[in-house]
């Protein structure tokens, strides 16, 4: 996985200020595809500090998750609990196919890759001297 400028969302200078998803376009296409499967989108959250990401909470498949996507890079994740210092991480296989146009859905695997593993690879990340 490549960890981008600003993917934390703390950045260095207005210079090195990292680029922003359309979140209109996320909330329309996260309204969309989970009513298409016959489900209800229960909370839509805007990112706030700490947080730098869409949490989208739905219903769907009997079952709730939480739709998430990065605010500055199109990278989308699902996961059944979030909580600051504890998210885990699922497939939602109809969705990754739904948003995988769209947005690089992460799998389970990519988002519990330790990041000090990454971080040992120059080449995987481009963070600034603020992240």
């Amino acid at each position: 996985m490549r960890l981008p400028n600003g993917i934390t969302g703390f950045y260095s200078s207005k210079a090195n200020n990292p680029p922003q998803v359309d979140g209109k376009q996320f909330k329309q296409l996260c309204f969309h595809f989970v009513s298409h499967k016959g489900g209800k989108v229960i909370d839509f959250n805007v990112p706030q500090y700490p947080m730098n990401f869409y949490n989208v909470r739905v219903e769907i498949f009997n079952m709730q998750f939480y739709i998430l996507l990065n605010e500055n890079y199109a990278y989308l994740a699902f996961a059944t609990a979030v909580e600051f210092g504890n998210m885990k991480f699922v497939d939602i296989p109809v969705l990754f196919e739904r948003f995988s146009p769209f947005y690089q859905v992460m799998d389970t695997a990519s988002l519990n890759f330790p990041v000090d593993r990454i971080l040992e690879e120059k080449n995987k990340h481009e963070l600034n001297s603020a992240e």
